[in-house]
């Protein structure tokens, strides 16, 4: 992941900061509390019920974007910080509603998904700003996976589609596309598609909505973007709560 997130911290990284820069930012027991969209506009840790708190968490996420720190770089700062005020480890916490719960604050894996979901959404709304501002000369985008053994499989059968980027498939797919997502997007031109031998397609018939359980604690459903495989007839969906484009910030 550091080797990855260092490559695409070349591309676009004042467009990824300008982005994390201008979120507000608010409190949030679980995730799904800010949905889609709101996650956008506004910086949030589940469970981080207290401002010192989520600043020093904001403030090393900054710093790891602007100077280009990897993920042990991160964590040997920050890690420190949040064990000294409490934020560490699995303790019994009072939610927002009053109830007591046993919760997993700070910890190794908390601390790698907060750095990958916050450096990958930034650095992609970087990369999507680049292509975006490049249309008129590669106006095709094609998805992108890492294809090795972490890679999920509905990630990897979306490997090699290629839309043109107002293609409505981007406004749900375009990645990140869920949790830990590692893929991307290449921007190609016409003289691309001719070396490739490949055709742009069309989404039209593939995308549905489909309501897709949000969390079994409360029992909410929420609509998700569908696109189905025409071959295989296979449905493939972003990560729940990720059913939107977290790079296109209009």
């Amino acid at each position: 992941m550091a080797i990855e997130l260092k490559g695409l911290f070349k591309l676009a990284p004042a467009a990824a900061i300008k982005y994390f820069r201008r979120k507000g930012q608010t409190f949030t027991w679980d995730w799904y509390e800010l949905w889609e969209d709101a996650h956008k506009k506004t910086f949030t840790v589940a469970k981080v019920m207290r401002e010192d708190i989520l600043k020093d968490i904001r403030s090393a996420l900054d710093k790891a974007l602007s100077e280009g720190k990897t993920f042990k770089e991160f964590q040997k700062e920050l890690k420190p910080t949040l064990q000294k005020k409490g934020w560490w480890g699995e303790q019994i916490v009072v939610d927002t509603q009053g109830n007591a719960e046993k919760v997993q604050l700070g910890s190794m894996y908390r601390l790698k998904t907060i750095y990958a979901v916050n450096m990958q959404t930034s650095y992609m709304t970087g990369r999507y700003k680049t292509q975006m501002d490049n249309v008129d000369n590669r106006p095709y985008w094609e998805y992108v996976a890492v294809l090795d053994n972490r890679t999920r499989p509905e990630h990897a059968q979306l490997h090699g589609l290629i839309y043109r980027y107002d293609d409505p498939f981007w406004a749900s797919f375009y990645p990140p596309n869920g949790w830990r997502c590692r893929c991307r997007v290449n921007a190609l031109s016409n003289y691309n598609l001719k070396k490739k031998d490949a055709k742009p397609g069309n989404s039209t018939g593939t995308l549905s909505q489909e309501m897709r359980l949000v969390s079994k604690k409360s029992g909410e459903y929420k609509p998700v973007t569908v696109y189905t495989d025409p071959l295989t007839g296979k449905k493939i969906a972003p990560d729940v709560g990720w059913s939107h484009n977290p790079a296109d910030f209009r």
